[in-house]
């Protein structure tokens, strides 16, 4: 009997802890959040009567906040700045939502993120620089928002990127040279922005890149031949800019299987030493 005495306790210790949850500074920027995107109008609502790990899209381990998966779930309203005091947060999936305003500077404070994504929403201003900042940073998707303004040099020191996917938004300035130092980058998209300048002929030192896509902008000049250095590629989409010419030996990467170049202002069409000069 004594020894059932000093065993239940301590069972009884071991399953509270089992069961233990976030602290309660974690929970309340959960609340932040639900109160500043409408949480009584989400498809999906939490009930924040219960326990954390009860709401949807909530994913906790070891106590913390891992990732918040709200998708498709009806969020209107604004990103709360005190999202950062989710340390350990790696994933934040906001797609497909109506979340208007600007990208918290603060959100740079989350060094544990691997993946943002914020794609078809109504976010707008520009990325902010402290997004170089996540060092641990994988993927970084905004397509089909609003965002405008320059893409920020800071995101040369994502090391660890793969996917930068920020198409059909409407962003201006230049493909900074920072991005031809992410050596494990996968995807580079800014299909259908503002863009202008040159592409620098560093890309073809993206040797990771299995789709490039450039097109529905106003970049100029010629269209690097260091672009057959991606022996990965098998998308390549540079339609619609303002190039001055392109040579055909770009479209046979042998890893190629879908590819749009032409544009209205290409002087000529360049395949080895043949010239195709167009009307």
């Amino acid at each position: 009997m004594k020894t059932l005495k000093l065993i239940l306790p301590l069972f009884l210790a071991c399953s509270t802890l089992s069961f233990s949850t976030i602290s309660e500074s974690q929970k309340d920027v959960l609340i932040s959040l639900y109160n500043s995107t409408n949480g009584e109008n989400w498809n999906q609502k939490w009930n924040l009567e219960q326990s954390p790990e009860n709401w949807h899209g909530v994913t906790i381990i070891d106590n913390n906040v891992v990732e918040l998966n709200l998708s498709s779930n009806n969020l209107t309203g604004k990103l709360p700045n005190d999202l950062s005091k989710l340390s350990s947060l790696k994933v934040l999936n906001l797609s497909i939502n109506k979340i208007s305003g600007e990208i918290p500077k603060s959100i740079g404070n989350i060094s544990s993120l691997e993946n943002i994504i914020l794609f078809m929403n109504r976010l707008e201003g520009a990325i902010p620089s402290e997004i170089g900042q996540l060092e641990n940073l994988i993927e970084l998707t905004l397509f089909n928002n609003r965002i405008n303004g320059e893409i920020p040099s800071t995101i040369g020191k994502l090391k660890n990127l793969k996917t930068l996917h920020l198409s059909s938004n409407s962003i201006n300035g230049s493909i900074p040279s920072e991005i031809t130092l992410l050596s494990q980058l996968e995807i580079l998209s800014v299909f259908d922005n503002q863009m202008i300048g040159e592409i620098p002929v560093e890309i073809g030192n993206l040797t990771q890149l299995t789709e490039l896509s450039l097109g529905n902008n106003s970049f100029e000049g010629i269209v690097p031949i260091e672009i057959t250095n991606l022996n990965n590629l098998s998308i390549l989409l540079i339609n619609n800019n303002k190039f001055e010419d392109v040579d055909l030996r770009i479209t046979q990467i042998p890893s190629l299987i879908h590819y749009e170049i032409l544009s209205p202002k290409i002087k000529t069409l360049k395949n080895n030493q043949n010239a195709i000069v167009l009307e």
